[in-house]
């Protein structure tokens, strides 16, 4: 005796609706990484540099091959250093 068709529709639009899911989120993510594959494994020193690139590009994943920095780049510094010394 076969099964009814009827029964393996839920089954159907389950797996339709994660592969949807599993879509949007891929995507979604390839959008935030400014179109490009994510990363594994980033250590502290790659953090530092996509900081860098973040602060230079506008976004965390971009570079760019200017010589020279943006107008205003010089005053956006993550460290906050202490003037003691005038």
């Amino acid at each position: 005796m076969g099964v009814p068709f009827e029964a393996l529709i839920p089954y159907a639009i389950m797996l339709g609706m994660f592969g949807v899911t599993g879509g949007a989120l891929s995507k979604l993510r390839h959008m935030q990484n400014g179109g490009k594959r994510g990363r594994h494994s980033v250590d502290q020193w790659d953090r530092v540099l996509m900081e860098r690139d973040k602060r230079l590009t506008g976004f965390l994943r971009g570079q760019s091959d200017r010589a020279e920095a943006p107008d205003g780049f010089e005053l956006n510094n993550p460290w906050k250093v202490e003037k003691r010394f005038m």
